[in-house]
């Protein structure tokens, strides 16, 4: 499975629009298909490569952490694509399965820049924190070849190495009680609807 985007961005993430209309029945209801859809695409029984064409950012990024390669092209400057996790910058709380994956795929000495910090950084600063696997000129073929490797193998055998190493994304139970008890709330506060306003309000 290869996964890219449209130019400019693989992901740019969630609709900010649809999150700003939800309520707290509605943000369960979302949140609960993001975390299935992530825990499917991490465990998918095939090769995945992430071909990072553009943007990935917060949810765009995650969808990239759960394939099995990740890659993206060199590009600087303030108009190169950026990736990153800027969920606490926006003041959202990860729910507990996207955040068990981040603990999984990212570097442990990189975890609280990544998390804490919620930057967006271009290709080269991504693979240097862990969230690219290889930037190259020759992305786009080299995504296909890392792609054609893995899926040379017995099938069976990359599907069950892969399902020992991957147990279902979950969180602790404290997590899980503690975003019900005030994480979820941060997906539909005044807050939140007030960022993403001004967001995606008219630029001055």
């Amino acid at each position: 499975l290869l996964l890219s985007g449209e130019a400019p961005a693989f992901s740019a993430g969630l609709n900010l629009v649809e999150v700003a209309a939800l309520d707290r029945a509605g943000a369960e209801r979302f949140l609960d298909v993001l975390c299935r859809f992530i825990d499917t695409l991490y465990r998918y029984p095939a090769p995945t490569v992430a071909l990072v064409n553009g943007h990935a950012i917060a949810g765009g990024c995650v969808v990239a952490m759960a394939c099995d390669f990740r890659i993206a092209a060199p590009a600087s400057g303030p108009n190169a694509p950026r990736m990153g996790l800027n969920e606490v910058a926006l003041g959202l709380r990860f729910p507990p399965a996207i955040l068990d994956l981040v603990r999984r795929r990212v570097p442990p000495q990189h975890l609280e820049t990544v998390v804490l910090g919620a930057g967006l950084f271009p290709p080269t600063e991504a693979l240097s924190l862990g969230l690219l696997d290889a930037v190259r000129d020759d992305a786009q073929e080299h995504a296909r070849a890392a792609l054609a490797t893995l899926a040379a193998h017995p099938a069976s055998a990359y599907a069950a190495a892969k399902r020992a190493l991957r147990p279902p994304l979950a969180g602790s139970a404290a997590e899980h009680a503690d975003f019900a008890d005030g994480g979820l709330e941060s997906w539909v506060s005044p807050e939140l609807k007030a960022r993403i306003a001004a967001l995606l309000g008219p630029k001055k």
